[in-house]
């Protein structure tokens, strides 16, 4: 996420920081690279030249020229600036006194609309909520289907009255049967065009008109840029939308369209989809994003991440495990799947301050490998897994047998898991509790 747009602020700011004491000429130069870098990002041209206007007239004053540190000063300001774009504050949805909540999603065809309605059902299932998914799309092949395979694949459940009945109607009876069935919040998904024509945009005003939704929320594709940001501009005009759902994050690389929108729409980004798993949906957060873009890491969304992935119970008796030497290979592998519901490793890398994400850019986790690794230790006996020691020729082949895998794989397993808990005895001081202070493991 970012990272071309990362690399090339962080080459403008190195001018900055080789010199000791700055001019108002070497501002203006600095501040023409940070300008030439959000272009090459595809932020929209009046974001950039407001943008750059705005830091450079904070830049130029005594407060940063007479600094001792201005390089640090200016990168502040950015920083400052860049949250102002995106939206100081982290919007919420608004959630209707009266439930249930109807949550329109709306969007052109592709951006993930179906998909990410049910993104947005699990997060708040996961919150307490009792959501329904209302299927609104009876134009495309499939799309009921496909809403009533991601609503069962995160256990909420979908309304539909199939192909030949009006989106109107269906967006109506939806409603009523939510609140029939004790369901707290609606979330419509309508249909999409390959581009906006009139046809569409009269059957969305309609259904707002009908259901009075408390969220419109437009879904977008974050990787097609400045398009993005016109497809918004459009939508809101004509819909007037309360916020953004802005999708693909993950292999968005350039950051146009999440530093435009805001600006170009006056609405806020309220979701971003991180990845294809129905779990990979988070807050858009405009200062922790404003410090990923700099390269000050994430640390809050990084902590949010291993607090949802690992209990707390658990790790307490796995720093207790640790500790006493009695770590198993049932534990590897309960931390091996926590480890996996974080994500992948180039965007936890990306959260940590000074971490060089593009250096691990390749380095992500191996499903295929974790997936062998899983199957190797299921197939071992509790014993086999408590005592690896045990494990002899014949196991080893009825093991590597078992698990569809290979003896090498089998002994590479073995070997790593040796070393690790060689490293766990001199971390622990060799079952003392030296070390661990307040440390909460296991990450």
């Amino acid at each position: 996420m970012f990272q071309s747009l990362t690399e090339k602020l962080s080459n403008a700011f190195k001018k900055f920081r080789s010199k000791g004491k700055l001019t108002e000429a070497d501002v203006k130069e600095g501040m023409r690279e940070v300008k030439l870098a959000l272009l090459e990002a595809d932020v929209n041209f009046k974001v950039v030249k407001d943008f750059t206007k705005a830091v450079t007239e904070r830049a130029v004053g005594t407060e940063v020229l007479e600094s001792l540190l201005p390089a640090q000063q200016i990168v502040k300001i950015v920083n400052e600036e860049l949250i102002k774009l995106m939206g100081s504050e982290t919007p919420k949805i608004n959630i209707s006194p009266k439930p249930p909540t109807v949550i329109m999603m709306v969007g052109l065809q592709g951006a993930g609309k179906t998909t990410h309605a049910a993104k947005i059902a699990n997060m708040y299932k996961t919150k307490g909520k009792r959501p329904l998914l209302v299927a609104c799309d009876v134009y495309r092949p499939a799309a009921i289907d496909q809403l009533k395979i991601v609503g069962e694949s995160v256990g909420v459940p979908v309304f539909s009255m199939g192909a030949k009945i009006s989106p109107v109607d269906i967006a109506r009876a939806g409603i009523e049967h939510a609140k029939k069935n004790g369901n707290d919040m609606v979330l419509i998904d309508t249909a999409g065009r390959l581009h906006i024509d009139e046809e569409l945009m009269a059957e969305l005003v309609k259904i707002k008109s009908t259901v009075e939704p408390s969220e419109i929320l437009l879904v977008v594709d974050a990787m097609t840029g400045q398009d993005a940001v016109n497809v918004a501009k459009t939508f809101n005009e004509l819909l007037d939308i309360t916020g953004v759902v802005l999708t693909k994050m993950d292999g968005d690389t350039r950051g146009g369209a999440a530093l435009s929108v805001k600006y170009i729409t006056g609405k806020p980004i309220k979701f971003i989809g991180t990845g294809e798993k129905m779990d990979a949906l988070e807050l858009f957060h405009p200062d922790r994003m404003a410090s990923r873009i700099l390269g000050m890491g994430d640390v809050l969304s990084l902590i949010e991440k291993a607090e949802a992935a690992f209990d707390e119970k658990n790790a307490k008796e796995l720093e207790k495990k640790m500790r006493e030497q009695t770590f198993t290979l049932d534990d590897f592998l309960v931390q091996m799947r926590q480890l996996k519901k974080m994500g992948n490793l180039d965007q936890l890398i990306g959260m940590i301050p000074g971490a060089n994400a593009g250096a691990l850019k390749n380095a992500q986790i191996d499903e295929s490998q974790m997936a062998r690794t899983e199957a190797m230790i299921l197939s071992m006996t509790m014993q086999e897994r408590v005592h690896p020691e045990i494990i002899n020729g014949s196991r080893r082949k009825r093991i590597a047998q078992g698990s569809g895998t290979t003896v090498e794989d089998l002994n590479k397993l073995l070997r790593q898991f040796d070393q690790m808990k060689k490293m766990m005895k001199q971390f622990t001081g060799g079952g003392k509790k030296r070390g661990f202070g307040g440390m909460k493991l296991p990450f």
